[in-house]
C-alpha cells in the first residue's frame, strides 16, 4: 500500500508509483482489446477456403448484333479460287495414318441461359458422375445396394443435384417436380432426359431393361435420380404394381427381402418414390421397417402426393428419416391444358410457402407441357430446383 501523502507531503514518488498513476483506464483497455480480436477474426476468416462459394459462372454482356467478315470466310480478292474446282486432288491412302482426316471436335456442352437485369448468365449443364460410386456402395446377396460411407457420407448427399448457392439463398420462389415412371419406356426416357431442365428430378421403376445405362445418361445430362418403390395399392392383387411389392400383412423380414431386391436393380439414387401403395402407405406397423431400413442406407422418401391421407410423416419421425409429401400430381389429367392448371397452382403454393414439390409420370403430353412451361418460368420469378433441395428446409 503507498504512504499517506499528508504525512509526508515532500517525499519523492518511486517510479513503480509514478507508473502506476499513469496507467491507462479500464474503458480504452477495453477498446483495444476488443479491436484486437475483431482484427484477429477478420484475418483468420478471410484466409478460410470456401468450399461453397458457388458454381463457376460467366456473366457476359452481349452487343449488338453485326456482320463480321474474317479471312476465313471470304475469299480475297484475285485469290484464285475459281480454279480450286479444276484442281487436281491427289490420291489419299485411308490406311495411312498421316493422311488422315482430323478427329471431330468433341460435342459442345449444351449451356443453359438465364436473363439477368443487363446480361445474360450462362450456365454449363452440369454433369453428375455415373454411378455406382464405390464409397456409398455395398455389395450383397441381392446385388449392389446403396450404403453410409465409412465417413459418414449419404448417398442422399452424393447421388444429389446440388442447388446453387444463387438459388438456395433466393427470395424468389422455388418449384421442385419429380417425373416417375422412367426406363420402362426407352424413347420417352430419352426425351425426359434429354429435352427436360436438369432441375428435374427423375424416377426409374425397377422393372425396365438397361436401367443402369440410362441411370447414368439422365445423370449426366444433370438429373438426379429416385428409385419408385412398389407399394401394396388397395384392391390388391388385382391391382398390381408388379414383382417383390412391398405388402402391408407380410412379414418384416419379407419386406426387407422385397426392399433390397427392388434397390439392386440400378445405383445412383439420392432417395426412394412410392409408386401405388394406398393400403401401404395407411399402415404404421408395415411403413417403420421400411423407414428404418431406407435411414440406415442414407436415402430419403417423398410420397408422390397422390394419396389424401397416409402414415408417412408419423412414422418417419419415429425413426427420425427425412421424408415429404409432394401436394400436387401434375399429370393427375393427362391433358395440355390440365397439366397446365396443375403447373399454375403449383406457381401459386410456391409464392405462398417459398416452396412447391409436384410429381408426374414421364408421359408424352406431360414432358411436352413441362417443357414448354419451364421455358419461361424464370421470367415469371421461378426457379426450378432439385427435390433433393426441397428436404433442406428453406433450402439453406
Amino acid at each position: 500500500m503507498f504512504r499517506d501523502e499528508l504525512k509526508q507531503p515532500l517525499r519523492k514518488k518511486s517510479l513503480s508509483q509514478r507508473l502506476w498513476a499513469k496507467r491507462p483506464s479500464l474503458l480504452a483497455t477495453a477498446y483495444v482489446l476488443t479491436a484486437v480480436a475483431f482484427g484477429s477474426g477478420a484475418w483468420w476468416a478471410v484466409r478460410q477456403p470456401m468450399p461453397f462459394a458457388g458454381e463457376p459462372m460467366v456473366s457476359l454482356s452481349i452487343p449488338a448484333a453485326e456482320d463480321i467478315k474474317t479471312a476465313s470466310t471470304d475469299p480475297a480478292p484475285g485469290d484464285g479460287s475459281e480454279e480450286v474446282a479444276d484442281a487436281v486432288v491427289p490420291d489419299i491412302d485411308s490406311s495411312d495414318p498421316a493422311t488422315q482426316a482430323p478427329a471431330p471436335a468433341e460435342e459442345a456442352v449444351e449451356q443453359q441461359f438465364v436473363k439477368a437485369d443487363d446480361a445474360i448468365i450462362v450456365q454449363p449443364r452440369r454433369s453428375l458422375a455415373p454411378a455406382p460410386i464405390a464409397a456409398v456402395t455395398e455389395v450383397s446377396t441381392w446385388g449392389q445396394l446403396p450404403r453410409i460411407s465409412k465417413q459418414g457420407e449419404k448417398p442422399s448427399k452424393v447421388y444429389a443435384r446440388t442447388a446453387s448457392l444463387n438459388d438456395v439463398h433466393s427470395d424468389r420462389p422455388k418449384i421442385a417436380i419429380l417425373l416417375g415412371g422412367l426406363g420402362l419406356n426407352k424413347k420417352l426416357t430419352q426425351r425426359a432426359i434429354r429435352e427436360l431442365p436438369g432441375e428435374v428430378t427423375l424416377a426409374f421403376a425397377p422393372y425396365g431393361a438397361e436401367l443402369q445405362e440410362q441411370v447414368n445418361a439422365a445423370r449426366g445430362n444433370g438429373h438426379e435420380v429416385f428409385l419408385q418403390m412398389p407399394l401394396e395399392p388397395i384392391g390388391y392383387p388385382a391391382s398390381n404394381p408388379g414383382p417383390h411389392t412391398l405388402l402391408g400383412d407380410a412379414s418384416d423380414a419379407e419386406n426387407i427381402d422385397s426392399m433390397r431386391w427392388l434397390m439392386s436393380r440400378f445405383a445412383g439414387y439420392a432417395g426412394v418414390v412410392n409408386y401405388m401403395g394406398g393400403r401401404f402407405l395407411s399402415m404404421p406397423k408395415a411403413l417403420k421397417p421400411m423407414f428404418s431400413e431406407l435411414k440406415s442406407r442414407g436415402l430419403l422418401f417423398l410420397e408422390d402426393g397422390s394419396l389424401a391421407l397416409s402414415a408417412t410423416e408419423g412414422a418417419a419421425k419415429a425413426v427420425n428419416l427425412q421424408a415429404l409429401r409432394a401436394k400436387t400430381v401434375i399429370d393427375a389429367d393427362p391433358s395440355p391444358q390440365a397439366i397446365s392448371n396443375a403447373l399454375n397452382m403449383l406457381e401459386e403454393e410456391a409464392k405462398a410457402k417459398g416452396i412447391a414439390v409436384g410429381t408426374g409420370s414421364g408421359l408424352e403430353i406431360t414432358i411436352d407441357t413441362l417443357k414448354d412451361w419451364a421455358k419461361d418460368a424464370n421470367e415469371r420469378g421461378i426457379i426450378l430446383v432439385p427435390v433433393t433441395a426441397s428436404f433442406q428446409g428453406r433450402l439453406g
